[in-house]
């Protein structure tokens, strides 16, 4: 699909609407991430405003594409992305966490509609969509699997299991992206666990990768075109996303990574996002 000057707009205006979104659940919830949901907020709205073949008024549409969220814990711009996208009232996300909710501080499957697996646990996204993808294939269905996932998760071995079977299974129709945004909740992820060359290692077992910068809606957009025009392995799209993006203050700040803010500090931040005084992206981020 086309994307025109006027479509990026109004992806950039969603992203925004959904960070504006994610501040107003997590002061009301008390609890929560910050910075991963704000850094994901351009990727989800360019997910769930332009690339997804989805239906909100038909969830489980058998010829709708797949989104995985591994990493549960950023859930937050998920449903906010769902409930702008008319899966749900915007209202109901304020009830993030809130006891009986359907918006569980991770993902439920069997609460909402919408939702293709449950996380919690890190390290599990890939290995469920590559059996997705690898039963797709089987039963001759032509549905894109995406599956995101953080780069601390990077850290987990079972990801690497999945890697290594979904390359030996050329497993065309399914493209990881990872939130390549540094943080992890214990500091840095080159200071933690060091994760460099992220790519070398995904092409070493066959993946073909990409590097974009995911505030860039037309780029990230262009990288899973090309995802889609490669036949022969599956692809790894390596986003490179400023944690807390928009809210200058929070900005690359770990200590954001499980936080929420309080209300005076949510007022503020919606202040920075409305001003749009976040940090200029560099090449990547």
């Amino acid at each position: 699909m086309a994307l025109t000057d006027e479509d990026v707009l109004r992806i950039e205006g969603k992203a925004e609407a959904i960070r504006e979104t994610i501040l107003d659940m997590l002061v009301a919830a008390g609890s929560g991430h910050t910075a991963g949901p704000l850094g994901m907020s351009d990727i989800f709205a360019s997910f769930y405003f332009h690339i997804l073949k989805h239906d909100p008024t038909k969830p489980d549409w058998e010829e709708r594409d797949i989104l995985i969220l591994s990493n549960g814990h950023i859930v937050p711009v998920r449903y906010s992305a769902m409930a702008h996208a008319g899966y749900f009232p915007v209202e109901e996300c304020l009830t993030l966490r809130k006891f009986g909710s359907r918006l569980q501080g991770h993902p439920e499957r069997l609460r909402l509609p919408g939702l293709e697996t449950t996380s919690g646990p890190l390290g599990e996204g890939l290995s469920q969509a590559a059996a997705i993808a690898y039963a797709f294939r089987m039963d001759g269905k032509k549905n894109n699997v995406y599956v995101l996932m953080g780069d601390g998760e990077q850290d987990e071995g079972n990801v690497w299991e999945a890697v290594m079977w979904a390359g030996k299974e050329k497993l065309n129709s399914l493209t990881a992206v990872i939130d390549r945004n540094n943080i992890q909740i214990d500091g840095m992820t080159e200071d933690i666990m060091p994760l460099e060359s992220l790519r070398a290692k995904y092409e070493a077992f066959g993946w073909h990768v990409l590097e974009v910068n995911g505030h860039d809606v037309r780029a990230f957009i262009g990288a899973v075109e090309e995802a889609k025009s490669i036949f022969e392995k599956p692809v790894c799209i390596i986003a490179h996303t400023i944690p807390g993006k928009g809210v200058p203050e929070i900005e690359f700040d770990y200590k954001w990574h499980g936080k929420p803010p309080t209300a005076e500090e949510a007022k503020r931040f919606m202040q920075q996002l409305r001003s749009g005084a976040g940090r200029v992206p560099n090449e990547y981020a």
